[in-house]
């Protein structure tokens, strides 16, 4: 099958512009939380309500993804397969689903919040500050990365722990004109596989987490 070689190539400017303000792993986290050097005496457990804020890192990061997801699904030109991949791969609700069925099964009640003084009020017995980073492929790098931490505090916002995943890997570049429809779907499909890596050493991380403190 021969690819819409210059649809690709006006998808993949497009998406190099969605780049900008791409969220990086940083240590940019709400204050308080900075601050929250005391190490915490509470256990987690499952009997335990929690309360989950993002951090300004992961509010960056799902703008970012939002971005490049509408501009996969306004891609009309491209060939069905290679769009359905970039759609696929830059889905913004696939980690804070997934994190949200992790804890769920952990934890007695998950519940997210805006900010944190809407948290606090509601006074869960443990508070998680999520702090999630993607970069997706673009013309400039076939570099791709995920990564996901929860870090969790007890009601007074001292520190109990972390659970985590990170994952990356090298693209080839989609847009060689080499390669077929097919090739170049798979390549893309490859940033799910990523993400989803990632995600899985999350669950590993939690599952280490809750017995280390039970």
């Amino acid at each position: 099958m021969k690819i819409r070689i210059a649809a690709l190539l006006a998808l993949m400017v497009v998406l190099a512009g969605c780049a900008t303000g791409a969220a990086q792993s940083s240590d940019n986290k709400d204050g308080v939380f900075r601050a929250a050097t005391q190490a915490s005496g509470v256990a987690l457990k499952h009997t335990q309500s929690v309360g989950v804020v993002f951090s300004e890192n992961t509010v960056t990061n799902l703008a970012y993804l939002k971005r490049y997801h509408a501009v996969a699904q306004n891609s009309q030109q491209l060939d069905e397969e290679i769009q359905r991949a970039f759609v696929s791969s830059s889905d913004p609700a696939l980690a804070i689903d997934w994190l949200t069925t992790s804890l769920q099964a952990q934890f007695a009640s998950v519940n997210f919040y805006d900010n944190l003084d809407a948290l606090m009020a509601a006074r869960p017995d443990v508070i998680v500050l999520l702090d999630t980073s993607n970069v997706l492929v673009t013309p400039r790098s076939p570099d791709v990365q995920a990564s996901i931490v929860a870090e969790f505090f007890d009601a007074q916002l001292n520190y109990i722990g972390k659970a985590e995943g990170h994952a990356g890997k090298d693209l080839s570049p989609v847009w060689a004109l080499r390669k077929s429809a097919p090739e170049v779907a798979a390549e893309i499909n490859g940033q799910r596989v990523v993400q989803v890596d990632a995600l899985e050493q999350f669950d590993a991380s939690l599952y280490t987490l809750l017995n280390a403190k039970s």
